[in-house]
């Protein structure tokens, strides 16, 4: 830690494949940190290395100037912070929470309104890179909130992002990654169509890759998990469940802002698929399993 970042006492509560790596970079970065997780197992590394275990979120709050939870899904963002004994509830007065699940515009906006309520300020700051970018510490960090918590907050972002974006006033964020998500859907369907393809028309697939991974083809997707898809590499570096979550929450906001999303119906429609064959904890480059099904390949 240089000598003008302040020292803070930070609370992580969700120590999963990508909560685990960014708390540790806060931890390496010189901050004091308290950890809570629902599988108290998980924080035992964190444990280890000075991190204290506290025994719920609201225990979190009440220790720390800031609290960050990355959870899995709304309705458990929704406990943590607002449920009686919660993180609203006990935070220290001007602490600053930081919410960093992918999950819902609207209760981002009220968790920062119930936060406001106390003298408190919320953050919705959801992440994208997965755990390459996790454990990196080169996420992109896109930010919905107070302006000036967002600067106080900037050394903890720095500590476990590389492209960090303030976007704007609460649920600011949560749209943000929306839109990252639905990007997301649309490569995966043609990336998991252009190896069918290319197996289809007897091309080696990875020949195919290196082809045309350098050219107007090129993304992160394609390069990243195209060859695990040829391999049939589904290991999880984001869970197939909690992508569907993700379509989920934005075609609920697509309809509520009356747009159409053609190709994330679609995508998610799939995706789906997955989780009702019971490969919902696989990684998302496990949609190529639906093309082998539907092509043979």
């Amino acid at each position: 830690m240089n000598a003008s970042t302040e020292k803070m006492t930070v609370g992580f509560i969700g120590l999963g494949i990508m909560g685990q790596s960014m708390a540790g970079h806060i931890l390496a970065a010189g901050h004091d940190l308290c950890v809570y997780n629902r599988t108290r197992a998980k924080a035992d590394d964190l444990v280890a290395r000075g991190a204290v275990w506290k025994d719920s979120p609201g225990d979190v709050a009440a220790a720390c100037d800031v609290v960050i939870t990355i959870v899995g899904y709304p309705k458990d963002v929704e406990e943590v912070y607002l449920a009686p004994g919660g993180i609203v509830e006990r935070a220290r007065d001007g602490a600053i929470l930081i919410d960093m699940t992918t999950s819902s515009p609207e209760l981002a906006q009220r968790i920062a309104a119930a936060a406001a309520d106390r003298g408190l300020a919320a953050l919705d700051a959801p992440v994208s890179g997965g755990d390459v970018g996790a454990r990196a510490g080169t996420l992109a960090i896109m930010v919905g909130g107070d302006a000036a918590a967002f600067d106080k907050a900037m050394p903890l972002f720095d500590a476990m992002g590389g492209k960090i974006v303030h976007m704007g006033a609460a649920g600011a964020g949560q749209h943000t990654k929306m839109a990252n998500q639905i990007a997301i859907a649309s490569t995966m369907l043609a990336v998991s169509e252009s190896l069918s393809y290319a197996k289809a028309a007897g091309l080696d697939q990875t020949a195919v890759l290196d082809a045309i991974g350098t050219g107007a083809a090129s993304s992160f997707l394609l390069n990243g998990l195209g060859p695990k898809m040829v391999a049939g590499d589904y290991a999880p570096g984001f869970f197939v469940h909690h992508f569907v979550k993700d379509m989920s929450i934005a075609l609920a906001e697509a309809e509520r802002m009356q747009i159409d999303l053609p190709g994330l119906t679609l995508a998610r429609g799939l995706y789906q698929r997955l989780v009702d064959g019971g490969f919902g904890e696989d990684g998302t480059q496990a949609l190529y399993r639906v093309y082998t099904q539907m092509t043979g390949a």
